[in-house]
């Protein structure tokens, strides 16, 4: 028996995955017709894709601003891809802008664990040993302890590991893999810089 594909279910999957229609056909046929299955089948294969062309350059793209209502907050993020083409999209903008807003919102230190300045690591690590110390715990506990509260730290502070404000079952990074997914090209985010009103660099 040749499983039916409702237009209507393919439209709600398009409008909650931003996938190509064929591609959100093929997931509901994968899943039985199952909404919710055909969406972690999309994520699992757009992470696939996104994979393989992670290693493509990225020398297109556009510098995005965001500035907050008031105008006492702003954002500038340079956003990478593979084609001018992409660049213009309004999935690529969209992307953009919601990078933007999450700078805003959280202010990260830095894009990603690999970017974190040493001193900056090693000066955390320092304040971790000492309080799990104090908890007079043995030192392979306290080791793990601080590895913990490293993990948290970059959770909070790098852009790449951030929950995504707007949905905070994912990471920005799952946000930047969905997107290569539907785009359909290798995506990066180069640099960004926060600006508000009264606060210092330091």
């Amino acid at each position: 028996m040749t499983l039916t594909i409702d237009a209507n279910t393919v439209k709600q999957l398009r409008d909650k995955t931003g996938a190509g229609m064929m591609d959100c056909k093929n997931a509901l046929k994968e899943s039985n017709g199952d909404l919710e299955r055909a969406i972690d089948y999309l994520r699992k294969s757009g992470a696939a894709k996104a994979e393989k062309k992670g290693s493509r350059a990225t020398k297109e793209g556009l510098v995005y601003s965001y500035i907050h209502a008031g105008g006492r907050l702003g954002v500038m993020i340079e956003v990478n891809c593979e084609t001018d083409f992409v660049a213009k999209t309004d999935g690529f903008v969209e992307l953009s802008h919601n990078l933007a807003m999450q700078i805003a919102a959280t202010n990260p230190i830095s894009l990603d664990k690999n970017s974190v300045p040493d001193d900056i690591i090693a000066k955390e690590k320092e304040i971790y040993t000492e309080q799990a110390k104090s908890s007079g715990k043995p030192d392979n506990i306290i080791e793990k302890m601080v590895e913990g509260r490293l993990s948290k730290f970059f959770q909070e502070n790098c852009l790449m590991e951030q929950a995504y404000i707007k949905d905070s079952d994912k990471k920005i990074s799952d946000l930047l893999t969905e997107t290569i997914a539907t785009l359909g090209e290798n995506i990066t985010v180069s640099k960004f810089t926060r600006f508000a009103v009264g606060e210092s660099d330091s």
